[in-house]
């Protein structure tokens, strides 16, 4: 997020860390833009925030021209904040799975190609898997599934690599060890994607946006060496290879 509080921290603990593949997460939903209010005054409050309201913000992405203008200069700014840090771009997604918008998965492909995108993210998470894992699944869950076959569409037909699976959608902040160990003998071919949102404490940002996430439990379960070794197992596994 390169519009965030911490973001001159983030860029020097990653390039203290050159293996390590740093992707942009573009906001254009409940976070901090990069270009001032008076450029973007349709887009963001006085603060230069973007609310919260993602159909609100949905429907004016869609349908208003000079919406959509002041939508494309960000994006394109975010891209050239991160492109200015001198990190490699690796990926990009956004937040909320906002890129889900026609919108908006257009802006980012067209604008992140002109700064070298190789790959997007697909939150693509197969419906029966996580039945098999026991999560409830509902209708929303099985649509949204079927609406990312729109951004695979204009993924590939614009060259970019794509997960195949992407897990961390129905249980967004809870992605515990328990669940993970559930999860991995389920996951199915291809390339699978399992996100988190971890952190070392809880701070008033994390209590006010993210109230019910286990934060501390998702660092846990990344540090957890029995996944670790459980992961090293599965894709051993010759049905897997």
């Amino acid at each position: 997020m390169v519009g965030a509080p911490a973001f001159a921290d983030a860029v020097r603990r990653a390039k203290a860390m050159p293996g390590l593949r740093v992707g942009l997460h573009l906001v254009v939903i409940e976070g901090a833009a990069v270009l001032p209010h008076a450029e973007i005054p349709d887009l963001v409050d006085a603060r230069g925030r973007f609310s919260s309201d993602q159909l609100r913000l949905g429907v004016r992405y869609f349908f208003y021209p000079h919406v959509r203008r002041q939508l494309a200069a960000e994006i394109r700014a975010q891209f050239a904040a991160f492109a200015a840090t001198g990190l490699t771009l690796d990926h990009a997604n956004a937040h909320k799975h906002m890129h889900l918008h026609p919108t908006v998965g257009a802006m980012m492909i067209r604008i992140g190609q002109k700064f070298g995108l190789p790959a997007i993210r697909i939150p693509a998470e197969p419906p029966a898997v996580m039945t098999a894992c026991g999560a409830a699944v509902g209708f929303g869950d099985r649509a949204l599934y079927q609406w990312t076959r729109l951004l695979r569409h204009r993924a590939r037909r614009a060259g970019l690599r794509m997960n195949d699976h992407c897990f961390g959608l129905a249980w967004s902040g809870q992605m515990t060890a328990e669940r993970i160990h559930r999860l991995i003998p389920n996951l199915p071919e291809g390339e699978s994607e399992i996100y988190f949102h971890p952190a070392a404490g809880r701070d008033a940002a994390l209590d006010a946006l993210m109230p019910a996430y286990q934060n501390e439990a998702e660092l846990a379960a990344l540090c957890d060496h029995g996944i670790r070794d459980q992961l090293a197992a599965f894709a051993g596994s010759p049905s897997k290879v």
